[in-house]
C-alpha cells in the first residue's frame, strides 16, 4: 500500500490472495489493511494537504500533468495488470487506461475554472472564493480498476485536496501499481493507496473525522450504506455514482440494423456487461422486434472465448465466482417467470478455462419480471415490447434507477420528446455506451448524487467562501441619533 509516500504492508501484518477470473488460480497476495492503516493514511494525507491547497491552481495543474506522462508511459503494465485481475480483455482495459490520461489533463486544464464572483450587494465589496475539502475518500468498484484509479483522483487533486484510495478487494492490482507512479511523481501522503479485503477500510475511512469529503462508485446497497455510516459521525459531503436498470428505447421508424449494433455496444458485452450504464433493457417497438432480436442474434454468434491476454479477444469474465453464479441465478429466474433465451444463457460451450457466461438476450420479458427491474451486473439482456409511445416511457421510467438512457428515431420532435420525458441523467439519441469529456455523467434517483467528467466535478471538490469587504464604515448608533 502506499501511505505518506511509503510502501507499506498492512500494521497488522494479514494479507489476502488475489485470484484472477481466467485461470481461477492465485495471482497475487495483497495487503489486508484495518483501521490502522486507515489512521495513518489519513494523518498523512491531512498533513499534505495543508502544503498542497497553498499551491496555486496552475502550479497544481503542472504537476497532475506530470502524473499523466507517467501513468501514460506505464500504460501497458497498468492494461495488463486489469486483464489479468478482472479478466477484462487487454485491449479495452488500454482503452481505459488512455481514457484515464486524457482525464488527469482535461482536470488540470480546468485548474483556473476554481473562480469565484464578485456581487454589487452593497457600496461595499462582496466576492466569494473557492477552497478545497481537505482529505478526500475516493472508494471505487472492480469493473475499470485502473481507470476509476486514475480518473476519480484528478478533480479532488487540481481542486487542492488530499487523496486517501480504496480500490475494490477483487481488482487492487493496478491501483497498488498507480500508488507506486504517485509515490514517484506527487509529495509524501497527497495520494495514499489502503487495500483491504472486506468492508473495514471503506467504513474506517467514511467514519473518520478528518474525511470531510466522499466519492464513491459502486453499488445502491453500498451508497446508501455510506450516507448512513458518514452522517452517524458528522455532516460530510458524500457523492454517489451508483447502479443503473437503463433502457434503450427503439421506435418502429429507427433502422433494425442500427438498433442492433446500438444495443451490443450499449449492453458493454465486450466486459461482460458489469457496467452500471449498461442498457440493459431493451424497450423496441413491436413493429421491428423480430427483426432487431434477429441481427443482435447475428452480431453475437460465433464469439471466441480465450485469454484476456489475447489482443483480439472481444469477450471478458465474470470477475469471480459468486457474481458469476449470481448472474446465472438471475437468469434461471427470468426463465421460471416466463422469459424465453434468444442467445446465450449461460456458459459457453465446450471445457476452456475462465468465468465466461455468454452473451445472454431474453425476449419475452414483462415489466413486472425481477430481471426487468434489478441491476444483474452482467450480460443480460432483457427484450421489452411495446406498442405506445407513452408505454415505452412509464416502463423506462418505472424502476428506481436513473443512470442513463438511449431514444433510437428518426424523428427530432420525438428524439427531444422522449428524451426529457425519461428520469436519467445522461441520454443519447441514435447511440450508446460512449462518454465525451466535458459531458456531466451522474444518475437521478437511486442511481446517486452529484455529476463527474466535467467542470461540475471539479466545482463540487471545492467550498465556497462568501468575503464581504466593508469599505465604507457604516454609522454608530450614536451618530444615527445625532443625525437624526
Amino acid at each position: 500500500m502506499l501511505v505518506g509516500g511509503e510502501l507499506r504492508s498492512a500494521q497488522s501484518g494479514a494479507t489476502f490472495p488475489v485470484t484472477g477470473p481466467y485461470t481461477e488460480e492465485r495471482i497475487a497476495l495483497v495487503p489486508d489493511g484495518g483501521q490502522a492503516d486507515v489512521d495513518a493514511a489519513v494523518a498523512c494525507a491531512k498533513e499534505a494537504y495543508t502544503a498542497w491547497s497553498a499551491w496555486t491552481a496552475a502550479d497544481r495543474a503542472n504537476l497532475v500533468l506530470r502524473l499523466a506522462e507517467a501513468v501514460e508511459r506505464r500504460g501497458g503494465d497498468l492494461a495488463l495488470l486489469d486483464a489479468v485481475d478482472s479478466g477484462a480483455p487487454i485491449a479495452v482495459m488500454a482503452n481505459d487506461v488512455a481514457f484515464a490520461v486524457q482525464t488527469l489533463r482535461y482536470f488540470a486544464g480546468l485548474a483556473l475554472e476554481l473562480k469565484g464572483t464578485t456581487t454589487p450587494a452593497s457600496e461595499n465589496l462582496h466576492f466569494t472564493e473557492r477552497h478545497p475539502y481537505g482529505v478526500v475518500a475516493k472508494i471505487i468498484p472492480f469493473n475499470h480498476p485502473a481507470l476509476f484509479a486514475i480518473s476519480k483522483v484528478a478533480a479532488p487533486l487540481v481542486a487542492g485536496n488530499s487523496v486517501v484510495l480504496k480500490p475494490a478487494e477483487a481488482t487492487p492490482l493496478s491501483a497498488l501499481l498507480f500508488g507506486e507512479i504517485c509515490r514517484d511523481i506527487l509529495p509524501p501522503g497527497l495520494v495514499n493507496v489502503v487495500v483491504g479485503d472486506g468492508p473495514r477500510v471503506p467504513d474506517a475511512l467514511v467514519r473518520h473525522r478528518d474525511v470531510h469529503r466522499i466519492g464513491f462508485t459502486g453499488s445502491e446497497a453500498t451508497g446508501r450504506a455510506i450516507q448512513r455510516a458518514a452522517a452517524e459521525v458528522a455532516v460530510k459531503e458524500v457523492t454517489l455514482e451508483l447502479g443503473g436498470k437503463n433502457a434503450l428505447i427503439a421506435f418502429p421508424d429507427a433502422d433494425p440494423d442500427e438498433v442492433a449494433d446500438g444495443a451490443v455496444r450499449g449492453m458493454n458485452f465486450t466486459w461482460s456487461g458489469q457496467s452500471c450504464g449498461s442498457t440493459s433493457r431493451l424497450l423496441v417497438h413491436s413493429a421491428i422486434a423480430d427483426d432487431v432480436i434477429r441481427r443482435i442474434a447475428e452480431l453475437l454468434a460465433d464469439r471466441v472465448y480465450e485469454s484476456p491476454l489475447s489482443p483480439t479477444a472481444v469477450q471478458g469474465t465474470i470477475v469471480n465466482r459468486s457474481q458469476y453464479q449470481r448472474i446465472l441465478d438471475f437468469i434461471e429466474a427470468a426463465v421460471a417467470e416466463g422469459a424465453e433465451i434468444v442467445v446465450g444463457g449461460g456458459p459457453p460451450g465446450g471445457d476452456g478455462p475462465g468465468l465466461f457466461i455468454e452473451p445472454t438476450v431474453l425476449d419475452q420479458v414483462r415489466r413486472d419480471h425481477r430481471v426487468a427491474n434489478e441491476e444483474v451486473f452482467g450480460p443480460v439482456l432483457s427484450v421489452i415490447r411495446w406498442t405506445d409511445e407513452q408505454e415505452a416511457i412509464e416502463i423506462a421510467n418505472s424502476v428506481r434507477y436513473g443512470l442513463t438512457g438511449s431514444v433510437y428515431t428518426n424523428d427530432i420532435r420525438r428524439g427531444h420528446r422522449v428524451t426529457r420525458a425519461l428520469e436519467t441523467g445522461y441520454v443519447w439519441v441514435n447511440g450508446a455506451s460512449q462518454h465525451f469529456m466535458g459531458m456531466p455523467f451522474g444518475g437521478w434517483k437511486n442511481s446517486g448524487t452529484g455529476y463527474e467528467e466535467a467542470l461540475e466535478e471539479l466545482l463540487s471538490y471545492s467550498r465556497l467562501k462568501s468575503v464581504n469587504v466593508m469599505l465604507h464604515v457604516p454609522a454608530t448608533l450614536t451618530e444615527r441619533a445625532k443625525n437624526s
